[in-house]
């Protein structure tokens, strides 16, 4: 599939919410999110909204997508979740601060110091540490979690479980 040559009205875009959970005065809300054409071509995602951004945490695509395709895919999901949260453009409307692009972030050694460095400023501040590192990252769940095993393999966090 080529999304390049089309655009979202070219299709039947939908977004539906599908959970969501709540921590002190925010929210994390996950949304479905199917763009289908025509054709018979189709996307279908999971976004995640939270810590000021719209992070896509899964994407299925019938054919498959190119990553130019994926960039400009990201920017079509956000738009049409941040509507689906009653805000217009960006994801204000779904408790977050305010739009943000997703940041670069820096790899090797220096991503690791980040990443405990935020996994450890949610501790303190009693704040879930996976969702803070996502938020800092503009990665997904999954993707969080490998940065953090590799900030602990590296020293930089205590070990999950402590050894007997």
């Amino acid at each position: 599939m080529n999304l390049s040559d089309r655009s979202p009205a070219d299709g039947a875009v939908s977004v539906r919410p599908a959970w969501e959970v709540r921590e002190n005065e925010g929210a994390t809300r996950w949304f479905e999110f199917r763009l289908a054409f025509a054709d018979g071509a189709r996307v279908d995602a999971l976004a995640v909204v939270g810590g000021g951004c719209v992070c896509v945490e899964e994407v299925r695509a019938q054919p498959a997508l190119s990553l130019d395709d994926m960039a400009l895919l990201a920017d079509w999901i956000e738009e049409s979740v941040a509507q689906a949260c009653g805000a217009g453009p960006g994801p204000d409307g779904c408790g977050a601060q305010r739009r943000r692009a997703r940041p670069a972030w820096p790899h090797g050694a220096e991503g690791r110091r980040l990443v405990a460095q935020e996994y450890r400023a949610a501790q303190r501040d009693g704040a879930d540490p996976v969702l803070a590192v996502m938020g800092a990252t503009g990665s997904s769940r999954r993707t969080s979690l490998r940065l953090i095993g590799q900030a602990r393999d590296a020293g930089l966090l205590p070990p999950r479980r402590a050894r007997r």
